[in-house]
């Protein structure tokens, strides 16, 4: 349970309830931290729009590249909600989640190619704390990406930071729209993170 309740569909307003129903047949489940926010309505909407817009904008780089440095980053970060939801969201583009389970091997296997082993160490960088992003990396990056392409990579970056850092804060853990090892976050125990949140 969230450190703070999510806002039943009943309790959401008349565009709230539209947007909990839309987000239900879309994904299966109100996604709990878009019912938590909820209880912002001005920042939900800011949210939903500013989502919307970026999946809409995001169209230079494969997608399945994109989303690898995404996952990499809410691994990072300790975010199983978000791991839980983003393995979800690859499974249903088709990608292949399977090779989730190999991603800390990354440097050496072969089931990631060059251009996303640079991915994966640019979220890794970009993620930790200080940040250690160096200009080696991101000149690489625009070598394989292009400046379109490094910017999009970055952008998507510090999205996740920003819902996995908004999630972890408020306790909000995996929802069970996938399952497996996938979604397993190494060195995080999301059933204690779930009892500390209950009991705030």
């Amino acid at each position: 349970m969230a450190r703070i309740p999510a806002v039943p569909e009943e309790q959401a307003g008349l565009l709230g309830r539209l947007a909990y129903r839309y987000a239900r047949r879309r994904f299966g489940a109100v996604p709990e931290p878009f019912a938590v926010l909820r209880h912002h309505p001005r920042l939900f909407w800011a949210g939903a729009l500013a989502e919307s817009a970026a999946e809409k904008a995001s169209t230079v780089l494969p997608r399945r590249l994109r989303e690898l440095a995404v996952y990499r980053t809410a691994t990072g970060v300790g975010c199983s909600w978000c791991v839980d939801f983003g393995t979800m969201l690859q499974r249903l583009d088709g990608l292949d989640v399977d090779r989730l389970r190999h991603i800390d091997e990354y440097a050496d296997s072969p089931l990631f190619t060059p251009a996303e082993r640079l991915a994966i160490a640019y979220a890794d960088a970009m993620t930790a704390q200080p940040t250690t992003v160096t200009d080696d990396q991101v000149a690489a990056l625009e070598r394989e990406l292009g400046r379109a392409g490094l910017v999009e990579l970055t952008y998507a970056i510090a999205l996740e930071n920003q819902r996995a850092r908004f999630n972890h804060a408020l306790g909000i853990v995996d929802q069970g729209f996938t399952s497996g090892a996938a979604c397993q976050i190494p060195g995080v125990d999301t059933a204690q993170v779930s009892d500390r949140a209950s009991r705030g």
